[in-house]
């Protein structure tokens, strides 16, 4: 993942709710099995394996994030495993067709998260951000950010 993609990355977590950071994970995710297959197709069998390592983080998270309350949980924890297990066996075989088929699940999720989080209203969870304008002053080949230090305090609220 290239830095520019962190950054953006980075940014919308900060301005994110609930639902919308699953969804970043779920694009976190594509993001790192896609570049574990142009690494595979290179033949870079060290970066390969950290993307395959990091896209397994996100899965993790995904993981550590369902709530048990609700019905879905279960399934998506069989899902999750699965698609787990499909990660051990491209690392284990370098083996690109386990990464289409978990790219293909994952699309499908990212798919119906984004959907939902359109209908998500809530606040984001990171509070007390800096905000950011990107784009008030630009020229044809830079482009300016601001961020508003308006805020007394960053930290945590005493």
């Amino acid at each position: 993942m290239k830095n520019e993609l962190k950054q953006q990355f980075a940014l919308r977590i900060t301005q994110a709710n609930k639902t919308e950071l699953v969804v970043i994970l779920y694009e976190m995710f594509l993001t790192y099995i896609r570049d574990a297959k142009a690494d595979l197709k290179e033949q870079d069998t060290k970066t390969f394996r950290l993307n395959i390592q990091r896209a397994r983080g996100c899965l993790k998270e995904l993981m550590g994030s369902l709530n048990y309350d609700y019905e879905p949980a279960p399934s998506l924890l069989k899902l999750y495993i699965y698609v787990s297990k499909l990660l051990v066996t491209a690392d284990l075989h370098s083996e690109e067709k386990a990464l289409d088929e978990a790219e293909k699940i994952m699309e499908k999720l990212h798919d119906a998260y984004e959907t939902i989080s359109k209908e998500d209203h809530s606040s984001p969870v990171m509070g007390n951000t800096q905000t950011l304008y990107a784009g008030l002053t630009y020229s044809k080949n830079d482009l300016t950010v601001n961020l508003d230090e308006g805020r007394g305090s960053r930290g945590f609220f005493a």
